[in-house]
């Protein structure tokens, strides 16, 4: 199969890859998009005529988001739901307040990265715990609503936010919420995010016959709220920016962030695809045949995905 793109620079605005679509009618559920380029991806979404609920821990700064973007549109398209990816009980209530309305879209964007070593409601390390699992716990509950948001023509779509930090580790079986072993903030970022690059090949495998198409997407380098645990003189020292906190060049604003996203979201050459990792707004290549990019064959690997989608049935107690 000839490599997928949507033929587009990896800097292209979200709202441009949007703008050509109407989504008039269509649903849109996007976690942790108060702030970032799930913001700008809800943006893009519902000025194209999308219906989107931000689905949020901190509902002040949810309200503030959707207010800023009904505003900028002209139009009262973005609602608030509650949504605490590191407590089970609060997914499972945000899953039985949707119900089984017809959901076309599911963008699972929140996320945490490089916190200190904590834990979340249900004990579960914070990264995995809500980057992977709080994320399994809601594409699970929210199976049948994307089902029923399934369309002629039009598959409902799962996007599931990776990162090029799933290099830095595969998941750790033995011990992948590192309750004998010492915690490595980036170790654990990164075998959260290649769990998410896998949840999204064992969701399409079992859903994409029932209408469902899931991808992961790697949005790029960005300056965002993200990146709230690591000091100045750290992202100075990794060369994400210098000494006067110019960001270097390469990184891309928050609207290029969420272009990506978008085009998993709603672009027409990804109609009925899944199982991907996509990046700069094409199918990623192989790890190291282009400078620092690419995915690694540890996070599109089948066996692990089968392997992480029975370790989360078992994590958070639910099996389809």
């Amino acid at each position: 199969m000839a490599r997928i793109t949507a033929g587009l620079s990896p800097f292209t605005d979200a709202a441009v890859i949007a703008e050509d679509h109407d989504l008039t009618g269509r649903t849109v559920v996007i976690t942790g998009a108060a702030t970032g380029i799930g913001v700008e991806t809800a943006r893009a979404l519902a000025a194209a005529g999308a219906e989107v609920t931000i689905a949020v821990r901190n509902r002040q700064a949810g309200e503030t988001a959707a207010a800023d973007i009904n505003a900028d549109i002209g139009e009262d398209r973005v609602k608030v739901g509650a949504l605490d990816l590191s407590d089970l009980a609060s997914v499972a209530g945000f899953v039985s307040a949707w119900g089984d309305r017809p959901l076309n879209i599911l963008i699972n964007n929140a996320g945490v990265m490089a916190c200190p070593q904590s834990y979340t409601a249900n004990d579960l390390e914070m990264q995995i715990g809500v980057n992977h699992f709080g994320h399994f716990l809601l594409g699970i509950g929210l199976a049948r609503a994307l089902m029923n948001g399934a369309e002629e023509g039009h598959t409902a779509r799962l996007v599931s936010l990776s990162s090029i930090g799933h290099r830095r580790s595969d998941i750790n079986w033995d011990d992948p919420h590192y309750r004998t072993r010492a915690y490595d903030k980036w170790e654990s970022y990164g075998q959260s995010k290649t769990a998410n690059s896998l949840f999204a090949v064992g969701y399409h495998k079992r859903f994409a016959d029932l209408g469902i198409t899931a991808n992961a997407v790697m949005p790029g380098g960005i300056m965002t709220p993200l990146q709230r645990h690591l000091p100045r003189e750290e992202m100075i020292a990794m060369g994400w920016m210098n000494e006067d906190g110019v960001v270097r060049e390469g990184f891309k604003t928050p609207a290029q962030g969420a272009s990506t996203s978008v085009w998993a979201a709603i672009g027409d050459e990804l109609e009925g695809v899944g199982g991907l990792y996509l990046e700069n707004l094409a199918q990623a290549l192989p790890w190291g045949e282009e400078p620092n990019a690419g995915v690694m064959p540890h996070a599109l690997d089948p066996e692990s995905a089968e392997r992480l989608w029975a370790l989360s049935e078992e994590t958070t107690g639910v099996k389809l």
